[in-house]
């Protein structure tokens, strides 16, 4: 049973790839249902978002999970393997598995602790458990992603400071005013870190928010999303006179605002101070306009500052994060351990409960005035023995499944207790509950055993 993900990222592929390698969201259950009937693979789970595409999948064999799953990703979007291959990274077994957990936690991602791949990574997985293209493996692991990078995100500090221009603008506009809701905050620029720092605000509790833009519609479509107003280009300098916050991000190469430009303004703003915020790149702002009497100018720089600092202290919860995911992944090899056990304490139970009851029929025909308090009686005090007894060597067996020589303990384990044919039934059984993985059931430690002893 091998783990193998294939992923194309935004470190290994350029934005007009990615986007030429990403499954709309209705293609995902279709796309999940055909990786399925390639070859060799088992299970799998696709996510699929702006910045990456990821096909976790469990192969029967490595070197044919492997080549299928790349083919499969090729074909679909009618390329050719060997190009396909040039933009993709894969990992295998025990370092797929921590890409996954790294994943769900945002540790993998462009901005370091953000929670929107975690829900893009349960839906996906949802998506897989709904069509049936994930099973037992998945359905296991991906739980645990899941659920540790929610403990993750709750039990450190990895979400709790700004790491993006946008945000820290609005956090230095925080520490600049004590009620940062009251205030009147102007976006000059309404493209992505404009609508990005409108969004911030909004969150943060300001309502008096105006989005000025070259143009109009665009700036009512983004200040129209957060109770907002919207002003042209040609109403600036009035709105400036009202503001007590501007933050710009226009895309130019020249000035928007200079000196000279805003000295009308000053004289109407008697004294009042006005805090201004460049996030633009090349910037927007006359460095000279700070010379003016109560403008405060800062810039993309004075921000680096504040998403280093951050970036820093996420980084220390990221190491925390690390952590708890290797504890994570023992606890997964470990379940993977007593796979090839479970049917041997199965088959040990079954037979247990088969003596009892056995032994029950037998007292009640030798005693057939037992009254039915009674017999409940003696039935619940046989089972208490026997789980008793049972309960040291199911111990035992859990711990052997991990031990170096597995294999030849089990075989000792199934002789001492004579439970060849349960174990054999359990299999058979197993092998109904999980279809695609009978190659696999058979080849696990304990379906060799048996067969040996036949």
């Amino acid at each position: 049973m091998n783990f193998v993900v294939v992923t194309i990222n935004y470190r290994t592929a350029p934005v007009e790839i990615r986007e030429k390698l990403t499954f709309s969201e209705d293609q995902i259950s279709e796309a999940m249902t055909r990786l399925n009937e390639e070859k060799s693979i088992l299970e799998n789970v696709i996510v699929s978002t702006c910045n990456r595409t990821e096909l976790y999948v469990v192969s029967d064999q490595l070197h044919t999970g492997r080549y299928y799953v790349k083919k499969f990703l090729a074909d679909w979007f009618s390329m050719d393997v060997d190009y396909v291959a040039n933009f993709i990274e894969l990992k295998e077994e025990k370092e797929a598995i921590k890409h996954l957990f790294n994943v769900a936690a945002g540790l993998d991602s462009m901005v370091l602790g953000e929670t929107q791949i975690l829900g893009q990574v349960k839906d996906s997985f949802n998506k897989a458990q709904n069509d049936g293209a994930s099973g037992l493996m998945f359905n296991q692991l991906f739980k645990q992603a899941i659920t540790t990078a929610k403990r993750a995100h709750k039990e450190t500090e990895i979400g709790e400071n700004a790491v993006s221009i946008s945000y820290a603008a609005v956090e230095l506009a925080k520490t600049i005013f004590d009620q940062l809701r009251n205030q009147h905050v102007v976006i000059l620029g309404a493209g992505k870190m404009g609508e990005l720092a409108v969004q911030n605000l909004h969150g943060s509790g300001v309502h008096n928010i105006t989005v000025v833009n070259r143009t109009v519609e665009k700036a009512e479509e983004v200040a129209s999303k957060f109770s907002g107003r919207a002003k042209s280009m040609d109403e600036l300098n009035e709105v400036l006179e009202e503001a007590d916050i501007v933050i710009t991000s226009v895309g130019t190469d020249h000035y928007i605002l200079q000196q000279s430009d805003l000295k009308s303004v000053v004289k109407k703003r008697n004294g009042k101070p006005l805090f201004m915020v460049d996030i633009a790149v090349p910037r927007n702002l006359d460095p000279a306009i700070e010379q003016l009497d109560s403008m405060f100018l800062y810039d993309i720089d004075d921000l680096q500052g504040i998403v280093d600092q951050n970036l820093e202290e996420r980084k220390q919860a990221a190491a925390e994060i690390d952590q708890m995911i290797n504890v994570e992944m023992t606890d997964f090899d470990e379940w993977i351990k007593t796979l090839g056990v479970v049917p041997v304490i199965s088959a040990l139970r079954k037979k247990a409960l088969t003596i009892q009851q056995d032994t029950m029929e037998s007292i009640e025909r030798k005693m057939p005035d037992l009254t039915p308090r009674e017999k409940k009686v003696l039935n619940k005090h046989t089972k208490s023995i026997v789980n008793q007894m049972l309960k040291e060597p199911i111990l035992q067996a859990k711990e052997m499944a991990g031990e170096e020589h597995a294999d030849d303990m089990m075989k000792l384990f199934v002789r001492m207790f004579g439970i060849e044919a349960e174990v054999q039934q359990e299999l058979e059984e197993q092998s109904k509950k999980h279809p695609s993985h009978e190659s696999v059931n058979q080849s696990l430690p304990i379906a060799s055993l048996v067969r040996a002893m036949q």
